[in-house]
């Protein structure tokens, strides 16, 4: 299946087209690796330690090839980036061992873009994939200090479902979790 989609948003220059398209071998890793440092530069300047806030260039083609990765594409630039994966082993958070729990993560805008409909729309993208491969509920975390980002994922139909502490962060994370409408996650009893 060809998981691709143009998409168009607003600028200072008006209506433009964005291609979201995956990651490939040959786009340049140390580029989406500036981008998240900039978009996720006011965390840190929060004093939150998100890991795309210091990560380098092998821990983002890690994330990115770990599972789905994704770019949106403006005049041959990366503009923006999100990561989505099946299932997670991660010992930290049960919801994400669930059967038919998506989770994705590395999400970025290039903060110039920011409020012009991109962000918004690589979200139903992946929302969209995760439907699609029979996911039941896509899930992300944020730090519970990221009240602005918390609101921005519950207007969009996530709820809290969990907390979580990261090795790699300073802080304690919310798991949000939305429902994709194919039926409900069934709760493992090694994780209840």
């Amino acid at each position: 299946m060809d998981h691709r989609t143009t998409i168009a948003i607003a600028t200072a220059e008006g209506e433009r087209s964005v291609v979201i398209r995956p990651v490939r071998q040959d786009d340049p890793i140390s580029d989406i690796t500036a981008l998240l440092h900039r978009a996720y530069r006011p965390l840190a300047d929060m004093g939150l330690r998100f890991l795309a806030t210091y990560q380098d260039d092998d821990t983002t083609r890690e994330r990115l090839f770990d599972g789905m990765g994704f770019v949106a594409i403006l005049d041959d630039v990366i503009v923006g980036t999100v990561s989505a994966y099946a299932a997670s082993n991660a010992e930290e958070c049960a919801w994400y061992r669930n059967a038919g729990v998506w989770c994705f993560g590395q999400f970025a805008v290039e903060p110039d873009l920011q409020q012009s409909g991109l962000g918004s729309a690589m979200l139903r993208f992946v929302e969209d994939l995760s439907r699609r491969e029979g996911g039941l509920e896509l899930a992300l975390d944020t730090s519970e200090q990221a009240t602005h980002l918390i609101d921005y994922y519950t207007r969009r139909g996530f709820r809290f479902v969990a907390y979580v502490k990261w090795p790699s962060t300073n802080y304690r994370s919310v798991v949000l979790s939305k429902n994709l409408g194919n039926g409900d996650v069934t709760i493992s009893d090694a994780d209840r």
